[in-house]
């Protein structure tokens, strides 16, 4: 039997629908051999608020390490933060880390969300990057490329501005333009340090049918030598696995015949 994980996960304690416990419960009764938490960084944009972490994690760390022994013996749980590339807090003290980019910086200097709703995404293409929707994914990956450059223990969902241009309605994801953006993003990374998710989050919230990242960006991150960890980035307690075949398929079809889970004693190397 394969084994998997469930370590990129949010709460009611930032923008999830259920509670740790919750989370924690489904995650154990699925098979999960272990629970990690990365509630969302706390930033210094008043509109996160009440969506995000607050500044003093205290009682979010604290309710993690009772979960870590609740399950003491029978699943790992593990202390994570999604650090988001805007973030004014650091992963200092924690189990391990999720570098995301949720946000571009238009050329007026604003950033500018792009993953709450498509009518923000098509504001901020037409409105900051004059309609033209490679200079806005270019602007995005300049920031996914920064954030992939800190190392991160996993580096989240990077091609996030695809989130809602399956019917290629913001951009040409196959335009060289585009291609050469998200590959310089991914090679910013270090494949020795980081770890490269199959984000399936998107389906479970039907945004999308197929798994963050592209076919072209994994069979790249192969070639580099890279590992990947299977996440559903759920943010309720029926979404912790979900999509996890669908991903290992993506996987295989990349060259990759090993997944990676986070463990309290590291990382460790698995079977699709």
């Amino acid at each position: 039997m394969r084994k998997f994980c469930s370590v990129h996960t949010h709460s009611t304690l930032c923008d999830g629908k259920d509670t740790l416990t919750e989370m924690a419960r489904a995650a154990f009764e699925a098979g999960a051999v272990s629970f990690g938490a990365s509630g969302h960084s706390h930033t210094p944009m008043p509109e996160d608020e009440g969506q995000v972490l607050p500044a003093d994690m205290a009682a979010y760390r604290a309710e993690v390490l009772r979960l870590r022994e609740e399950y003491a013996g029978r699943m790992d749980v593990l202390l994570g933060i999604e650090l988001d590339s805007c973030a004014d807090v650091t992963a200092e003290g924690f189990d391990y880390w999720i570098g995301s980019a949720h946000r571009l910086r238009g050329p007026d200097g604003r950033l500018y969300t792009v993953d709450w709703k498509p009518e923000l995404l098509a504001a901020c293409r037409d409105g900051a990057f004059g309609g033209d929707g490679l200079a806005m994914a270019e602007a995005y990956y300049a920031e996914a490329a920064a954030m992939a450059a800190r190392r991160p223990t996993i580096l989240g969902h990077i091609d996030l501005i695809t989130k809602f241009n399956e019917d290629g309605g913001f951009f040409d994801e196959a335009a060289p333009r585009y291609r050469a953006a998200a590959l310089a993003a991914l090679r910013a990374a270090d494949p020795k340090a980081t770890l490269l998710e199959i984000n399936t989050g998107a389906m479970s919230r039907a945004c999308r049918s197929v798994p963050y990242p592209a076919l072209f960006l994994l069979e790249e991150w192969r070639s580099m030598g890279g590992r990947i960890i299977l996440t559903a980035d759920a943010h309720s307690a029926g979404g912790v696995v979900y999509g996890y075949d669908q991903a290992a398929e993506l996987a295989r079809r990349a060259g990759f015949d090993r997944s990676v889970v986070l463990l309290r004693r590291g990382a460790e190397e698995c079977p699709l």
